[in-house]
């Protein structure tokens, strides 16, 4: 075990705990209100031994002994702060108030920070004495503004926005929970499993350590394996397409004129400067591509790259039967083809060369004029999603 001091919101201290190897596939685990780190050291050991980075959370502590808890959005924005200096995606494993703290951190910021969602014993509904009893959740956690009806609407919303997939348990004879409350949850979710640990109470993953690690360990090896997925020549494409898009890219719409003077484009993700001198670009169309025969036709064509605001652009751009230049705003330069205003850069190119690239067709250009935006930020692609730029 290492200690560790990770930065949270406004890079406020946040005390952790290490284990395993920092180069396996990790999980932050979060503990509930009045738990420290330490409720995970069972699970930190058995994620470790099987070849897991586990790396348990202190939630901020209360600045002085006399002071009020801490509100849950101060917590969510902890651990978004956390989950964006990860190198890789996480799985999230939380407890009571660290489960909720791990939904609204997904269901309502950036969806794709981890990869996998557990919650321990956390649902949005709660028996309130209970919880009191136990010390578990606060009534004052969602802070002033917020009743606890109010919390769980919110914590279910999000919840329905989670998209990884999620292990829901409940220890059997917990006074917080019921199995209807935990069925309410996993109902708006997307991609669930539920559980129940005989003999436990609300405190699962402690009172029945060895169950709960062998819980969790079996669905971490069938949703999240440890051993990255490989393609072989011939086999399955959609993993060589799922290796592929772990390029990150921008996103462009390319245009040009038909033989009637008709403007056509489509959305493409593969494009590559080439060259500086002379200055040429390539983008790859799919043969597939209806607009295709106007782009082997023309002498001329333009590169769009899009902003983070042009999503509705490419998706436009995208789609087959759409009048996609209808509701865009375009204009045209000496090389008389249609140029996306507003878009983060445009080149218009000439022709240079045109290749055979197997179900693509490589089409190079020669830049003639380029403008650009330097004030945007791109439309990135990444995993099959749009995605965008984080300024750490």
């Amino acid at each position: 075990m290492t200690e560790l001091e990770l930065l949270g919101f406004g890079d406020a201290p946040i005390a952790a705990s290490a284990f395993g190897n920092s180069n396996d596939p990790p999980l932050l685990l979060l503990p509930g209100s009045g738990q420290s780190r330490r409720v995970w050291d069972d699970a930190g050991r058995a994620l470790a031994a099987a070849g897991r980075y586990a790396v348990s959370l202190d939630l901020r502590a209360p600045p002085g002994p006399d002071a009020q808890p801490y509100d849950l959005d101060t917590h969510v924005r902890d651990l978004s702060a956390i989950l964006a200096r990860f190198s890789s995606r996480p799985v999230l494993v939380g407890a009571s108030l660290g489960g909720w703290i791990a939904m609204a951190a997904l269901g309502e910021g950036e969806p794709d920070l981890a990869s996998a969602l557990v919650l321990v014993d956390s649902p949005p509904q709660i028996d309130i004495a209970a919880a009191r009893d136990h010390g578990a959740i606060t009534e004052d956690i969602g802070g002033d503004s917020m009743t606890m009806e109010q919390i769980a609407e919110r914590l279910l919303a999000a919840a329905a926005r989670i998209r990884q997939p999620a292990l829901i348990v409940r220890g059997a004879q917990s006074r917080l929970s019921t199995p209807e409350s935990m069925a309410q949850l996993a109902a708006v979710m997307r991609d669930p499993e539920l559980a129940e640990i005989e003999g436990a109470g609300h405190l699962a993953a402690a009172e029945q350590s060895e169950v709960f690690n062998a819980l969790l360990l079996e669905f971490l090896e069938r949703r999240v394996p440890r051993e990255p997925p490989e393609y072989l020549q011939g086999s399955d494409s959609g993993t060589l397409r799922d290796a592929l898009g772990c390029f990150a890219t921008g996103v462009t719409v390319v245009t040009t004129v038909d033989e009637r003077g008709e403007p056509v484009g489509l959305t493409a993700n593969s494009f590559t400067s080439v060259s500086l001198d002379p200055e040429l670009l390539l983008v790859c169309l799919a043969k597939s591509a209806s607009s295709l025969p106007a782009f082997q036709a023309a002498d001329r064509f333009a590169v769009n790259v899009l902003h983070i605001g042009q999503q509705p652009v490419s998706n436009r751009f995208a789609s087959r039967g759409a009048d996609k230049f209808a509701d865009t705003d375009v204009e045209q330069w000496e090389g008389e083809v249609p140029i996306l205003k507003g878009s983060l850069a445009s080149f218009e190119c000439d022709k240079f060369a045109m290749h055979d690239g197997g179900d693509h067709e490589i089409l190079i250009g020669r830049v003639r004029r380029v403008r650009y935006e330097p004030q945007r930020d791109p439309l990135l692609y990444f995993r099959g999603k749009y995605r965008r730029l984080h300024f750490a």
